[in-house]
């Protein structure tokens, strides 16, 4: 477990993120998604996160990372999205072109998120209740 730390808090808070390409659309090859990676690095590196695990299929991508309790999450997956549209609409115009008519929209406007502790949530559960509550 990595802990990390601030002027405020100590927190070890992990999310797993899915961005689902717009109309499902099979966009992504193997070049798109080593960039896509490069960049979501970069942006959780400029923000003091950290990534854990990239990957993704020609339609989505799943990506692992650490981030830190005062940032806001809705921000920072924006920032990611942002990102990585305008990098890859500008790396792979032509190849956005043949799979989008009209404006480069690459991202749908919904994405999936969850929180990834280091243990089962019975056994927190279980070590909650354990607690020594005075009467």
């Amino acid at each position: 477990m990595v802990v990390r730390s601030s002027a405020r808090s100590v927190s070890d808070v992990r999310v797993h993120l899915v961005l689902v390409t717009k109309f499902r659309r099979k966009v992504f090859v193997g070049n798109m998604l080593l960039l896509i990676e490069a960049t979501i690095s970069k942006v959780l590196e400029n923000n003091d996160c950290e990534l854990i695990e990239f990957n993704g299929e020609v339609d989505h991508i799943h990506v692992l990372f650490q981030y830190l309790p005062q940032q806001q999450l809705s921000k920072l997956v924006n920032t990611i999205k942002t990102a990585t549209s305008r990098t890859i609409s500008s790396k792979f115009e032509s190849e956005l072109k043949k799979v989008y008519s009209g404006k480069k929209v690459l991202w749908s406007s919904s994405y999936y998120v969850s929180s990834c502790g280091g243990v089962a949530v019975d056994r927190l559960k279980e070590y909650i209740k354990e607690q020594d509550r005075p009467s």
